[in-house]
């Protein structure tokens, strides 16, 4: 529906041409920036009701008291895989997750595989390289999102949380148990709830639309065969440069799939064209700018770092087994 309203919008309303570069970013900056922003709001009323009824405290309390044994990491992790999100859309589950007070750690990998695996994904993927090569993907996705969130989680990062998002978490604390304590009913709670929401939301509307109007234009304009001439030719230095090169880029992982299939035709080692996937899907320059409103650039630069550290490794490790 809201692919039909961004086509109906940009193609038929304002005339630009389905086929141009200029109607291609439009249409991608309308589309991606509806969904985004209704996403925030709709999670956020998901998890505010969550947080009134079952305290996301506890759970918290829970993830940090027992002992899981890195359990936690994978069950973030295996939901973030069966969560059909981009990078950029995974952004306001993230932001609910923090506000809860969830370990930041355990966030971090379900944000680390949101992007990376979905059922759409894996169906194109497995049709274009087999199921040996997908599942070595998807278990290579769900190792890095667990690795990747422990990593981090080690890290006590929560000090690089931005005043914003501490201040959601104390509000939300304090919300919860004035709830919890006054045994307020549902409907009483609710335009409250819709309200912290929308709050919310029009906080990060700018970054969305920053974000989303940079990923529209490299969308739009950076050309098709770019990568296919250019990837894979730097010899040992080819992983790292590929990934370096994904991260501006901003697409999902069905989208992408094709892309790779012609760059391994084309002779690109396998590793080499599954880290460019993996640093295009999962991390992105638009996905930091989404961000810098939950956290400061140092985290930012943590976070992007260390996941494409790992993508790096992986890359290497995939062209020695295929």
């Amino acid at each position: 529906m809201i692919q039909k309203f961004a086509n109906w919008l940009v193609y038929d309303i304002a005339g630009l041409d389905s086929a141009s570069k200029l109607g291609s970013s439009v249409n991608f900056f309308v589309y991606d920036s509806i969904k985004i922003l209704v996403l925030l709001f709709l999670i956020s009323i998901f998890m505010g009701i969550l947080n009134a009824y079952f305290p996301v405290q506890k759970l918290r309390k829970f993830l940090t008291t027992r002992k899981l044994y890195g359990t936690q990491y994978i069950l973030a992790s295996v939901f973030g895989a069966i969560t059909p999100f981009c990078s950029c859309s995974s952004i306001p589950l993230f932001i609910g997750f923090v506000k809860g007070s969830i370990p930041l750690g355990v966030t971090f990998s379900f944000l680390i595989t949101s992007p990376l695996i979905n059922e759409v994904a894996v169906a194109v993927f497995a049709g274009a390289f087999g199921w040996k090569i997908t599942a070595v993907y998807i278990s290579s996705g769900l190792f890095l999102g667990t690795i990747g969130g422990y990593v981090l989680g080690k890290m006590r990062l929560e000090k690089y949380l931005s005043p914003w998002v501490q201040k959601l978490q104390d509000d939300s604390n304090t919300q919860s148990d004035s709830w919890q304590t006054e045994k307020i009913s549902f409907f009483a709670r609710l335009p409250e709830i819709i309200r912290d929401s929308f709050a919310i939301t029009r906080s990060v509307v700018v970054y969305v639309l920053i974000g989303i109007g940079v990923g529209a234009a490299i969308h739009g304009y950076i050309p098709a065969g770019f990568f296919e001439n250019n990837i894979g030719k730097s010899g040992i230095w080819a992983v790292p440069l590929t990934v370096i090169c994904a991260i501006p880029m901003y697409a999902n992982a069905a989208g992408i799939v094709p892309v790779i299939q012609v760059f391994v035709a084309k002779g690109v080692p396998v590793g080499t064209a599954l880290a460019f996937m993996m640093a295009v899907v999962g991390l992105s320059f638009p996905e930091a700018v989404l961000l810098k409103k939950v956290m400061d650039t140092k985290l930012i630069l943590i976070f992007f770092g260390t996941v494409g550290g790992f993508i790096i490794l992986l890359g290497y490790f995939f062209n020695l087994i295929f």
